[in-house]
Order: structure tokens, then sequence, then C-alpha cells
């Protein structure tokens, strides 16, 4: 069989300490897993949690001590970070239990939600769908994936995120509402999941515009930090 054209190449990302590439299969994301953010969203608590999805091909690579050139997207006027772990899973499954979702895991990485907080409000106000709120180019960075037997204390980490040297978002995993175990079941009833599937498990209150010019620098205690610039 012969393809019409080249089919693009798989994304990936590299994995620390390891000449290996973790290949993407697809992005899902949580929206307010933390009961700090969930407020300052207009949510109270422990809601159920929700999801939504970007294309693997949304990934921008950040490499360890090197800093990204990140294009603002089109058709906004305000465009938002949102600081994240990322959750990589090696393995697959469905209607996986709580008790057996980290065996799933293969690691870590940090990451950014990056939004247009404009559409997204719009298509709220609307009722439609937010995909292009959150589903453009570029709308995925991420650092080098660690490997879950690396980084034991994750539960616990320290996340952070400045911009232009100021704080912007701090927290600690530990204050997920749905942690990452609880996270992968409830994924898993909806879909079936499967080795290379990346979750950007929720965002820290703190959420804020950025503009062309703006450096970004994102932490979680253990990973390999992540920085950029707003092109």
């Amino acid at each position: 069989m012969a393809y019409v054209f080249n089919p693009p190449a798989i994304p990936s990302v590299p994995v620390t300490g390891s000449s290996d590439s973790f290949p993407v299969h697809r992005i899902y994301c949580v929206g307010r897993n933390y009961v700090d953010h969930a407020i300052e969203m207009g949510a109270s608590g422990r809601e159920p949690p929700f999801f939504f999805m970007k294309p693997a091909d949304a990934i921008v690579v950040v490499d360890p001590g090197q800093t990204v050139s990140l294009p603002y997207p089109t058709v906004t006027s305000n465009y938002h970070h949102e600081l994240e772990l990322v959750v990589a899973l090696g393995k697959g499954g469905k209607d996986v239990s709580v008790d057996q979702a980290m065996g799933l895991v293969y690691g870590y990485a940090v990451g950014l939600d990056m939004t247009r907080r404009d559409l997204q409000a719009q298509a709220k106000q609307q009722g439609r769908p937010w995909c292009i709120s959150k589903g453009f180019d570029y709308s995925a960075p991420i650092g080098h994936i660690t490997r879950a037997a690396d980084v034991p204390h994750i539960a616990s980490a320290s996340i952070t995120l400045e911009v232009n040297g100021k704080v912007r978002q701090s927290s600690d995993i530990s204050k997920l509402i749905w942690n990452v175990a609880e996270t992968i079941a409830a994924l898993s009833q909806a879909w079936e999941l499967q080795a290379g599937d990346l979750i950007y498990s929720g965002t820290p209150a703190g959420v804020a515009a950025v503009v062309r010019g703006d450096h970004l620098l994102a932490r979680v205690d253990g990973l390999s930090p992540i920085a950029l610039t707003v092109v």
C-alpha cells in the first residue's frame, strides 16, 4: 500500500538520561483539578473531573538549558498560561481501577496548557465546543520526560511558574483534587488508554495572560524545567 503523501513524523518527547524518545499517541487534559484554580474559574471544590484533548502535534519540546520561542497564536488577544504536571503512560487499559492505575505510568514532565482565554469564554457563553481555545498549534509545551522511578516524591512535589522572573503560579502536586491514579481511572472509563498517551493533569491558581516578549520558566521539583519566550 502506498500513501497518497508522506505521512508526518510521529510527535515524540525525549526521555531524560536516555537516547530514547517517547512517541505521543493522544493528549488528554484535566480541567479545574486544583481547588484554588477551580474557585478562580467559578467552581467550588471536588466536582467530578472533566476532560478535553489537544492534538499530539501541539507539543513544543523544550530541551534542558534552552529557551524556546513560543509563537503568539492568531485570533486571540487574551493568551493564558496554565502550568501542569504531565503524566506519560507506558501502558494502556480500559476501566482501570485506582489501585491498578499507577502501573500504567511511564514517567512525568513539566508542561503548559496554553489557552486562548477569550475564545474559550465566548464558546462557553454560546454553549459551543471550545476546542479552538485549547487545541491550537504550539499549545502544549513540554519538557523532557523523567521516568517515574526517578521521581518517587512526585506526588508531593512543588510546582511553580515564573513570568519575567516573578512567580505567577505556585502550588504542590499533593493539592490535586483528583490525584494521578484517580485521573487515570476516570479517563479509562471513557477512552481505552494507550501507551504513548500524555495527561496534562490540571493547573493551580494564578493563570493569567502573557504577551510577546514575556519569558516563562516552569518547574516541577525533580523534573526538567522549561523556559520559553513568547514571540
